[in-house]
């Protein structure tokens, strides 16, 4: 059992792509590598970090991709943060079989599915020990998930900002493209920003620069990572 001695910060915000839910589907979500998330944030839980997360939606829809489709952008992203909602209440489901007590709060008004986005309210659920899940982004059309992650971070006070992907860190370049790609230890927002190193969308970026708010990406798909970002190992890429 892990020890609150052993966390290096007291509040998280968790930022999870919606592919990061689908394992190695094309589509939708994988039972079992949500289950896994799962129960690594449980842990954390119970060794009393307070945690928020926000989730993509990926997997199901994108709004900018249906855009480009031809359907209109503000629709498309309405879609997408519906899609977001979907992955929130399964996460939900899938904490609550772990034994987390968890609230989903959307920036859309859905009451019969989960709580409205209160502030207030979302700290509270954090100081009583309670996962928050942040749904449907910003509750804005042409703001990612990213972007929102980024503002609730902020507005909840986090410590700081996990970006969890599918690649070890920061990169030169793609470094499933690009073989001689190399990774950063650590860089400053600035320069990601300016090198258009893809991490986050540059209004994430911004946020988080102008806020203060330290980022750290690494990777969800090697167990045991989050566990190590938390008590203070040099997992990923830092960005300050």
């Amino acid at each position: 059992m892990m020890q609150n001695s052993e966390l290096a910060y007291r509040r998280v915000l968790l930022k999870l792509s919606g592919e990061a839910l689908m394992g190695e589907g094309d589509y939708g979500i994988d039972p079992g590598v949500i289950l896994r998330i799962a129960g690594e944030i449980h842990e954390l839980l119970e060794a009393g970090l307070e945690i928020g997360l926000v989730i993509g939606g990926g997997n199901i829809f994108r709004g900018a991709g249906l855009a480009q489709g031809g359907m209109d952008r503000v629709t498309g992203d309405h879609m997408g943060m519906l899609a977001t909602v979907i992955n929130s209440l399964a996460m939900q489901d899938a904490l609550e079989k772990q034994g987390s007590k968890c609230r989903v709060m959307s920036a859309l008004q859905i009451n019969q599915v989960c709580e409205d986005y209160i502030r207030r309210r979302a700290v509270r659920h954090l100081e009583k020990g309670r996962i928050v899940i942040f749904a449907a982004g910003t509750g804005n059309p042409f703001f990612t998930t990213d972007s929102a992650a980024s503002l609730r971070a902020i507005e909840m006070g986090v410590d700081i900002m996990l970006k969890a992907t599918r690649v070890d860190g920061i990169y030169t370049d793609d470094p499933l493209k690009n073989p001689d790609a190399k990774r950063y230890d650590r860089i400053g927002y600035d320069e990601a920003i300016n090198k258009k190193l893809a991490v986050m969308d540059a209004t994430a970026l911004v946020l988080c620069r102008d806020q203060g708010m330290p980022l750290r990406v690494f990777d969800l798909q090697t167990a045991g990572n989050l566990r190590r970002v938390v008590t203070g190992q040099e997992v990923g890429t830092l960005v300050e």
